[in-house]
């Protein structure tokens, strides 16, 4: 089947959530996230960033509204079908959701183990990736003895491992100091590069002065984007 490059990855329209009977937490979200596109999504704390994350990874459902997730409208998806789905995302949490009785190396091949694949054909993989986030001595540490620093660039290696079509990263530099930053910058700007669409929330204005890129900027429940 042909891929229509023209038809945006997510599309959002009139987005609305709310909790309970709470006022709207965001609301009159319109916009696409284009195939290949790189982005920061920005705003002061409280804004909903992590919420509209949590939207675009389908582990929230809005209130009102339409969203579109790979040209599909996920209001008429079956609920056993999203995690197929989320396995077109590869996510970034801020709190790392690593397993503690697995490595590091385990963590980050993990994806590619539920999917069933053999180790033969994913370790150099893994390996290769460690070591570009500067865990290639760390492979075999469990969680629990890694630093804050340690964990976001383990967690960061497990999203990208199966080079998803969209990475959804929520202040994936908030624990390292500036070379770091500026290393993990670099691979998502490479894996933009070979055709993720990258969706990076941020505080750090000076991460985001190193890029032309996209801003989202959240603020009141509302979106502003400037090109």
């Amino acid at each position: 089947m042909t891929r229509d490059w023209a038809v945006p990855l997510i599309h959002f329209e009139n987005v609305g959530l709310r909790y309970g009977m709470g006022p709207e937490i965001l609301r009159d979200l319109t916009f696409d996230i284009p195939r290949r596109s790189f982005q920061f999504l920005t705003g002061p704390s409280g804004a909903g960033k992590t919420t509209l994350l949590r939207l675009l990874f389908l582990s929230l459902k809005p209130t009102r509204g339409l969203i579109r997730m790979f040209d599909r409208n996920i209001s008429s998806i079956p609920r056993e079908e999203f995690p197929m789905l989320r396995r077109r995302v590869g996510i970034v949490f801020q709190d790392f959701r690593l397993l503690d009785h697995l490595t590091t190396y385990e963590n980050v091949a993990l994806p590619l183990r539920v999917r069933g694949k053999e180790e033969a054909s994913y370790r150099s993989d893994v390996l290769e990736l460690l070591k570009w986030v500067g865990l290639g001595e760390r492979l075999n540490v469990l969680p629990p003895v890694l630093s804050g620093g340690e964990k976001q660039r383990a967690a960061i290696a497990r999203a990208l491992i199966d080079r998803p079509e969209i990475l959804l990263a929520d202040e994936p530099t908030g624990n390292v100091d500036p070379p770091m930053a500026r290393r993990l910058l670099n691979l998502f700007l490479e894996l933009n590069r070979l055709g993720t669409a990258v969706v990076i929330a941020t505080h750090d204005l000076s991460l985001m002065d190193q890029v032309e890129a996209r801003r989202m900027i959240l603020s009141q429940g509302r979106l502003d984007i400037y090109e």
